[in-house]
């Protein structure tokens, strides 16, 4: 069954990326699955169902119109260079945070403390192709467990410079089982990454409804 919306493809089956894909399925969303491993993308596209497919990854970025990128920060600026001509006009989603282990079992930002992985992305995209951060403001496992939650949504927040692309955008998210809040452009892309007030390992601490966000405001 065809839900003729935008094609979605996952880039990165990690743990960000099996969750997307699995909500997305949940939401009856068709996904593309890829990964630098073929046999992983099969895998997990047949635990799914037949609302997903494996694909490699450059047949997956051209048959979709929407590519999520679940991989590293720094992957993501190598995939953007390797794939630029495949990526010309599409709505790129970056979920990225720029951290890395600090030795002492926690995380460290790898960028200036003023600066965003959003920001950066967003001078590298190939011509026409529409940068939206999204998807990474929960940890894998939150984003897991407080999908379709019940009776209010959790919220998932999002940042993008083109608005001609919200409709899409939250059309994503809801299908993800979550409600879509816009925070502004992507300027705004360092609140909704690792430590910003509005990520939950920041000032959020947890998912969030729209009513609790009132609480924050």
């Amino acid at each position: 069954m065809s839900t003729k919306k935008p094609k979605v493809a996952v880039i990165g089956l990690g743990n960000i990326g099996r969750v997307v894909a699995s909500n997305l399925v949940k939401g009856n969303r068709e996904v593309i699955l890829a990964s630098n491993k073929f046999e992983d993308a099969k895998v997990l596209a047949q635990q799914l169902g037949s609302l997903a497919k494996a694909a490699e990854v450059a047949a997956a970025i051209k048959e979709a119109e929407i590519v999520v990128f679940s991989v590293w920060f720094s992957t993501i600026q190598e995939l953007l260079a390797k794939y630029a001509t495949e990526l010309q006009g599409k709505i790129v989603i970056d979920p990225s945070n720029p951290i890395a282990p600090d030795g002492k079992g926690g995380f460290k930002k790898i960028i200036a403390a003023d600066e965003s992985a959003g920001q950066i992305i967003s001078g590298l995209l190939p011509k026409g192709a529409k940068l939206v951060k999204a998807l990474g403001t929960l940890g894998a496992g939150s984003l897991a467990s407080a999908a379709f939650q019940k009776p209010e949504s959790a919220v998932l927040f999002y940042a993008t410079d083109d608005k001609g692309v919200n409709s899409v955008i939250e059309d994503l998210i809801k299908d993800n089982g979550f409600e879509p809040v816009r925070i502004g452009g992507i300027e705004q892309s360092i609140r909704i990454e690792v430590f910003g007030n509005m990520h939950e390992f920041g000032a959020l601490g947890k998912p969030v409804t729209r009513t609790e966000l009132t609480q924050f405001a």
